[in-house]
């Protein structure tokens, strides 16, 4: 085994058929890990999406938009029963210790190449434990170590009026500044809710902002985030709702689906939300409670959030 950074592999291993990831994040919430991995090539990460589901019983969801890829994982270590074609690789152990998340990946030829070098090479990675190089008909295997981070999604709504303004890339600009901050901007989620809402602007959306933050930097991304929004918003009803980590309440998942349908008022929005222990927070106003809040149970589900009812 040899232990080495991205930087040591970088310079150890020139060769033209490795394709280093751009970035690797790690997010924990008890026995999950949420994966997020910026793949070298587009749709060709389809293929490790599909791959990795069929070949490990640790990998529980994963999904690919573009070429970022995905995985909810559950911690622990299994083995992999690899197979050419059929389960060309996988993720064999799940490792949480202090401030650090390992990630043992192994794969057969060009599939244990991506496990070992490519994503050791990433941004994002702190070092690898190569054990296996692979390429041509070998194994490859390695264990990727990155730091411990916490998921956060902020759901924003109401930062314009009839006459100006739109929420979706107001959103999108205070993500990218939070970014620049250091806080690392994962997606941007437009949730439709209700069309008839007679309260609307116009297209009635909220969003859904997902960050991956250090342990403890929570507060500061929250202070920053209604900073900024103060700053830019040009409506006294702005606001936005916070929740932390990897799984959606039930009844948060319920209640956006009725928001996208029905009338909700702000008191039903708050009554939840202290139900559920989520924080709202007025930035200019209380109205824009209840679509950040709805923002947040269906941020994860992309072809359902943008769904309109009642035409």
């Amino acid at each position: 085994m040899e232990i080495l950074t991205p930087k040591d592999l970088k310079n150890k291993f020139k060769d033209p058929w490795i394709a280093p990831y751009n970035k690797v994040i790690t997010m924990v919430d008890e026995d999950l890990v949420e994966i997020v991995e910026i793949h070298p090539c587009i749709s060709g990460s389809e293929w490790v999406v599909y791959q990795y589901k069929r070949s490990s019983e640790l990998v529980l969801k994963s999904k690919r938009d573009g070429n970022k890829h995905t995985f909810i994982v559950k911690k622990g270590k299994t083995d992999l029963k690899l197979k050419p074609s059929f389960a060309a690789a996988g993720i064999e152990e799940v490792f949480v210790e202090n401030d650090e998340v390992k990630v043992v990946h192994a794969g057969l030829a060009g599939a244990g190449v991506g496990a070992a070098m490519c994503r050791g090479m990433a941004e994002g990675v702190k070092r690898v434990e190569l054990y296996d190089v692979g390429g041509g008909s070998k194994l490859g295997k390695a264990a990727v170590i990155t730091p411990l981070m916490e998921k956060i999604v902020i759901g924003i709504d109401d930062t314009d009026t009839k006459d100006e303004g739109a929420t979706w890339t107001l959103a999108n600009n205070v993500g990218n500044k939070l970014n620049q901050m250091g806080f690392e901007y994962i997606d941007h989620v437009i949730v439709q809710l209700y069309p008839h809402n007679p309260n609307k602007t116009q297209n009635c959306v909220a969003v859904a902002l997902v960050f991956a933050v250090k342990p403890g930097e929570k507060d500061k991304l929250i202070k920053e985030a209604v900073e900024l929004l103060k700053k830019s918003t040009l409506s006294d009803k702005t606001a936005i709702a916070i929740l932390e980590g990897l799984k959606i309440p039930e009844n948060l998942r319920k209640y956006s689906e009725a928001a996208k349908k029905s009338m909700i008022s702000v008191e039903e929005a708050e009554k939840l939300a202290n139900t559920i222990g989520i924080q709202l927070i007025e930035v200019t106003g209380s109205q824009g409670k209840i679509g950040a809040l709805a923002a947040l149970g269906l941020y994860n589900d992309l072809k359902e959030a943008v769904k309109v009812y009642n035409e």
